[in-house]
């Protein structure tokens, strides 16, 4: 690759091919000098993201999106795995982007929640950063976490149960949808109120938390997963 890193764009959102075999401490400001010799060509736009050629950790995709959020004034929805086609994959998650704040304007919030901080929105929210224990957050939409969620999560928080809670390491100490509360038990065992369709991976991935059958379900991120 002869560039750090490469933009393309579709429709939906963009993709960044990172070079494979740079360090990472060198290839985050290039990714920050790209975003910010392009951020008029952005402006003020709300997009899904991918980055491809080498894998990265949960918290290498929040440093990127962080590098790109401090350089331009884009609104990163979600970041996009590489399991199915690209614009299929954006536009899913966009449409449910969409969908979900039915109208309203969404809030983006960036930085992470220490302990004892309480965030709360009357609309969809997303947060670039962690939550950490102690921390909580409370929105009346859905709830995207572009980083770990160790603390407490409370989505439709106007009785919508039809919300979500997203995060790209999903760790919480309480979650609610609407009117569905569960508490994650400390020690290994049932889990009241939620349910895991698959075990949980060694390594950090996105994963999902919606009512279904009146349990809560936590789920890796995948196509159809909120048909």
């Amino acid at each position: 690759m002869s560039q750090a890193v490469i933009i393309k764009s579709n429709k939906y959102g963009i993709q960044l091919f990172l070079d494979p075999d740079m360090p990472f401490e060198e290839l985050l400001p290039a990714v920050a000098q790209k975003f910010e010799d392009s951020a008029k060509f952005f402006k003020d736009a709300k997009l899904a993201v991918s980055f491809e050629g080498r894998e990265l950790s949960a918290e290498e995709n929040y440093r990127l999106v962080d590098a790109i959020t401090s350089h331009t004034d884009i609104t990163i929805i979600c970041i996009v795995d590489n399991e199915q086609s690209h614009a299929d994959r954006f536009k899913q998650q966009i449409d449910t982007y969409y969908e979900s704040i039915a109208g309203k304007e969404g809030e983006f919030y960036r930085g992470s929640l220490r302990s004892g901080q309480v965030l709360e929105s009357v609309s969809s929210i997303v947060i670039v950063g962690d939550v950490a224990a102690g921390a909580r957050i409370i929105s009346q939409g859905n709830i995207i976490v572009l980083g770990a969620l160790q603390g407490n999560a409370y989505a439709g928080a106007a009785g919508n149960a039809g919300c979500f809670v997203a995060a790209l390491d999903m760790n919480p100490s309480q979650l609610q949808i609407g009117d569905v509360h569960a508490k994650i038990p400390e020690k290994k065992g049932k889990m009241k109120k939620i349910r895991h369709r698959e075990k949980a991976p060694v390594a950090a991935q996105p994963q999902i938390a919606v009512v279904k059958g009146g349990d809560i379900y936590i789920e890796p991120i995948t196509k159809g997963i909120l048909s």
